[in-house]
């Protein structure tokens, strides 16, 4: 964990940030596998995490923003518990190295709330995204199940956005500690994909990487040649001679911080020459669009330039047509790249997007456009110093909307399907890094990834 003092701030910060009432956190239980002595690895609240700092299941925590106090709920271990486990430090004593005094014992949590709840004092939680926090808010507070997550306290959704978007230098740092570690997972892929290997051999050396350096993933591994397929987790395809592969993974840090990062790269380790001409249009807008990071400009801002750009490449290679400015009003690129630009990053993969997509990458100044692939941008708003985002552009062949767009006759003026037809089973190209904004721009966070043909060739002849 970080230093004590640390965690005292962040909890000053939000007190008075949010100004009255209690501040309710509760943390993650062990999740089952399939019966209670085989879970699943914990993973804890990172909220929890950020203001309290102890890493273990059965927490739960209460600031009083009125009094100024603070109470950390939990029980001890029992003998019972110390055969299985070995020797455990008290509650107690893992509260005082984040800086608590008090502590209580897990039941003492309800009798507190229910007392708060009958003297008409607010109660602020955050939205529950497990099924168990959902029960204990309601029998802690009376309210009703439904209506648990309509009523989750705006101001505490705000209050704790706007401290945790500002990464702090040791957060920074724990983001490269993670992006060491996809430094080697990166490294690895490129090194084993040889034709007659199923995707799983390298998913599973990738992971191991993981495990070995005591860690775990960030998110589940995307190892694919049909990287067309966003989100694909099915590791089951033998690789061939020419096909491309997608590996999109990330590691957690000691303390929990995530790493991001897309690479594409040929089975074989050369890319023909049509693979190295979309690779290098996807590689041109991920450049174009890290060299405009800096504060005070709208990552939308950002992320349409990024279109524009690969829109200018594609009609280049003749997949579009016309004038590119109009074509990416219209939406037309969004066959091509039908997904956002990036995200922030820190304790979560997708930095707190259990707090509502539009409180974090939305506020009063920029809207979620209804558009198709511009409605999927997770993070519009203007850049702050301190944010850490993912660039990520793309260019896809999906089979299943080129097919229905071209049923439709949609964007004719701006989209040549006779030559898009022809590379029907082409797969994605993504390419993504994860960025700091700085006082006056931007740096690349981690050791440098493998990017350019050159180097992604070089990589998988290593």
């Amino acid at each position: 964990m970080f230093s004590r003092d640390v965690y005292i701030q962040r909890r000053e910060e939000l007190r008075n940030r949010v100004g009255s009432g209690l501040i309710l956190f509760l943390g993650n239980e062990e999740s089952p596998m399939n019966y209670p002595a085989n879970p699943f690895p914990f993973r804890q609240d990172s909220c929890l995490l950020y203001y309290w700092g102890l890493d273990f299941p059965g927490l739960a925590a209460v600031l009083d923003a009125d009094s100024n106090t603070e109470i950390l709920f939990g029980n001890d271990f029992t003998v019972d518990d110390i055969i299985w486990m070995g020797p455990q430090q008290t509650l107690a004593e893992k509260a005082r190295q984040v800086g608590v005094d008090a502590t209580r014992p897990t039941g003492d949590l309800k009798i507190l709330l229910r007392e708060a709840v009958n003297q008409g004092r607010k109660v602020h939680y955050l939205v529950p995204y497990r099924a168990e926090n959902l029960v204990k808010i309601e029998d802690h507070t009376g309210i009703p199940l439904i209506q648990v997550c309509e009523k989750a306290s705006e101001d505490l959704v705000r209050a704790v956005v706007a401290q945790r978007s500002i990464k702090s230098e040791d957060e920074v740092h724990e983001i490269e500690k993670a992006l060491d570690i996809s430094h080697e997972m990166n490294a690895l892929a490129m090194r084993m994909s040889r034709p007659g290997l199923v995707e799983h051999d390298v998913y599973g050396a990738v992971e191991g990487v993981v495990l070995a350096r005591g860690s775990h993933v960030s998110f589940p591994v995307i190892f694919s040649i049909h990287g067309e397929t966003l989100h694909n987790h099915h590791h089951h395809n033998e690789m061939k001679d020419g096909d491309l592969l997608v590996l999109d993974s990330g590691a957690e840090s000691p303390l929990h911080y995530a790493s991001d990062i897309t690479r594409t790269f040929p089975v074989g380790g050369t890319f023909s020459p049509e693979q190295k001409d979309l690779y290098n249009v996807v590689l041109e807008g991920q450049t174009e669009a890290i060299s405009m990071i800096k504060p005070g400009v709208f990552n939308r801002d950002i992320h349409l330039h990024t279109a524009r750009v690969m829109a200018e490449g594609l009609k280049g290679l003749g997949f579009m047509k016309g004038d590119m400015n109009d074509a990416v009003a219209a939406g037309a690129h969004a066959l091509f790249f039908p997904h956002g630009l990036g995200h922030m990053i820190g304790l979560d993969v997708h930095d707190m997007e259990d707090l509502g997509e539009q409180y974090v990458g939305y506020d009063e100044t920029v809207e979620r456009s209804d558009q198709f692939g511009l409605a999927y941008l997770r993070l519009a708003r203007k850049l702050q110093p301190g944010f850490v985002v993912t660039v990520e552009p793309g260019i896809y062949f999906i089979p299943a909307l080129m097919d229905q767009w071209k049923s439709q006759n949609k964007f004719a003026d701006f989209i040549d399907y006779d030559k898009v037809l022809e590379f029907r089973n082409f797969g994605g190209i993504r390419i993504e890094d994860d960025v700091l904004v700085t006082e006056s721009g931007s740096r690349v966070l981690g050791k440098p990834i493998a990017r350019t043909v050159d180097e992604v060739e070089a990589w998988c002849a290593a």
